[in-house]
């Protein structure tokens, strides 16, 4: 599996940011309600953060050698893949959130509720949150690079690349 690369998160920002904005701008013209999450989406982003997290440091603990048992290899995979699901959801509701948020500080004055902006800011900042704990959760996953005799690693002849480098998997000591 391969780790995410910040460039693909920030690009999927922009994105997100400008349909975000499109679709306040489109709503202001039609006199329709902005797309926004309610407050209470925070507390199940809150939960999916807080979840993947515990998940993570279970997965750090026994990287680093606190091992009572063997670590389930599925709970492993399971793990990186929420926490790198975690942090794109996370990447489009920020982004989604910051083009609103940008469109409603330009017309402000136009809006009635300013209830809107609060929501879209903090939804946002739950957003920053789930990348954030994704990012950490993924390099909890990650295993570190094994120091062979010779000090380098050897190659993998099953796939033809070097162990350690960036590889996520079940590691049996």
């Amino acid at each position: 599996m391969k780790a995410m690369r910040p460039v693909v998160l920030v690009v999927m920002v922009v994105i997100a940011a400008l349909i975000g904005w499109l679709a306040s701008t489109s709503t202001i013209r039609f006199s329709m309600p902005t797309p926004v999450l309610p407050v209470s989406a925070l507390v199940t982003m809150g939960v999916i953060a807080g979840l993947t997290l515990v998940m993570g440091i279970r997965v750090l603990r026994w990287r680093n050698g606190k091992k009572k048992h063997m670590l389930n290899p599925i709970l492993a995979a399971r793990t990186l893949i929420l926490a790198q699901a975690c942090a794109y959801a996370g990447t489009l509701l920020f982004g989604w959130h910051a083009g609103i948020s940008l469109d409603l500080l330009g017309v402000g004055s136009l809006r009635s509720d300013q209830g809107i902006l609060a929501n879209a800011l903090l939804t946002g900042g739950g957003g920053v949150v789930m990348i954030i704990v994704g990012v950490v959760v993924e390099r909890f996953c990650r295993i570190p690079p094994e120091d062979f005799e010779g000090g380098t690693p050897g190659p993998d002849t099953r796939r033809g690349e070097a162990k350690g480098e960036g590889e996520y998997a079940y590691r049996g000591d």
